[in-house]
């Protein structure tokens, strides 16, 4: 009676969780090879800096939830807090290198419905945020640690599927249909993940708040929900020389 209780209540391990991540590189790959690697081999590329500079903070971060996990799993525990310490500073240039990206894309115009489109970068930046300050907040429980981190990088699952959905798999590019499959294949996952571990007696509940925040600005985002000071802040940001 007492192993069955045992094997209930084992805590959930996430140690394979950075060779996991490693199918981030793929999507990503697949993702961006139309509109972005590809360029490089036709001669084509004319991308400037805000560009290059998100590329290169998001493959970072990437590049920490992949190394971080497998560090734990080789008994490295130095080597990965030390390791951790770059998040400070890779994920506010990451950060930044959305902010500039995205005003540099919107070119200075106010168009209608500006501040609904902001909801898609806003959710990415408010809920990465949130599952790393869960993270650190919790460094010292593993098992809210590693789920936290592994949220943030289920967030880079829908830019990087969703364009290879709607540029690849899509008979015709469909933004919002893309959009839609994609959003509906990380809701499976999330949930996927929530009933895997419905027995785990730690953690268990930042994988529902994950869901919770996606369905809350996937809402504001397709049903194009809007309020005037929001408005009034898209329009502030737009007009800010910045790039």
């Amino acid at each position: 009676m007492k192993e069955t209780i045992a094997k209930k209540t084992k805590k959930f391990k996430f140690d394979k969780a950075g060779y996991y991540a490693i199918g981030l590189i793929a999507l990503a790959l697949l993702g961006f090879w139309p509109t972005y690697f590809s360029k490089f081999f036709d001669s084509t590329a004319n991308f400037n800096f805000y560009f290059h500079f998100h590329f290169a903070m998001a493959s970072l971060w990437i590049a920490l939830l992949i190394v971080q996990p497998i560090l734990i799993k080789r008994k490295k525990l130095s080597i990965h807090r030390q390791t951790g310490k770059l998040s400070f500073i890779i994920l506010p240039l990451f950060f930044v290198s959305v902010i500039l990206l995205k005003h540099y894309r919107i070119g200075g115009e106010v168009t209608e419905g500006l501040g609904a489109s902001l909801w898609l970068q806003l959710k990415d930046l408010v809920i990465i945020g949130v599952m790393f300050t869960i993270a650190m907040v919790n460094r010292r429980n593993m098992q809210i640690h590693a789920r936290a981190m592994i949220a943030t990088g289920i967030v880079f699952i829908e830019p990087t599927l969703g364009r290879f959905i709607i540029l690849t798999l899509l008979p015709e590019p469909d933004f919002m249909l893309g959009l839609g499959i994609t959003v509906a294949i990380m809701y499976a996952l999330i949930i996927s993940l929530i009933i895997i571990e419905r027995k785990q007696t730690s953690g268990r509940w930042v994988f529902p708040l994950l869901l919770i925040l996606f369905m809350v600005f996937h809402y504001l985002f397709f049903f194009q929900v809007s309020f005037p000071l929001w408005d009034s802040i898209a329009t502030w940001f737009v007009r800010l020389p910045i790039t």
